[in-house]
């Protein structure tokens, strides 16, 4: 319903998809989607670095993400394509800043933020097909 008064048709990605272009999309364009549905300040919160300029340097090119906030927005990337892709960017928004039962009530973005390893960023993209009901297989 709520779909309906916002205007917002949803649409269910298969999660080989997702998994598949945050692969082999360039850094530049993953940044880029983030910073589009997620906002600046929210990108350069997930990927670890202080300054909204830095995800814009990305963007253009003129700097690269070193390896770990690299995995970083990788990561949000799948789980922000299927969540925006479902329900909009709004809901995307709220689903990385909230509380999130599956990630022991953290907001994934903290999650995210805080990644040091692959153990660490490998509950996201599940915490989010949980989210869309488990449908993004």
């Amino acid at each position: 319903m709520e779909q309906a008064q916002t205007g917002y048709e949803s649409q269910l990605l298969p999660a080989d998809q997702v998994s598949s272009e945050a692969a082999r999309l360039p850094i530049t364009e993953i940044a880029s989607f983030l910073r589009q549905h997620l906002g600046g300040t929210t990108t350069a919160y997930i990927s670890g670095v202080n300054d909204p300029k830095m995800v814009t340097r990305w963007i253009a090119g003129r700097s690269t993400p070193r390896p770990q906030p690299q995995s970083r927005l990788r990561e949000s990337y799948q789980a922000a394509r299927l969540l925006v892709s479902m329900y909009g960017d709004e809901t995307a928004r709220a689903w990385f800043n909230g509380s999130n039962p599956t990630l022991d009530d953290q907001a994934p973005a903290y999650v995210l933020r805080k990644a040091r390893n692959w153990e660490e960023l490998r509950l996201i993209v599940p915490a989010a097909r949980a989210f869309v009901g488990g449908k993004a297989h």
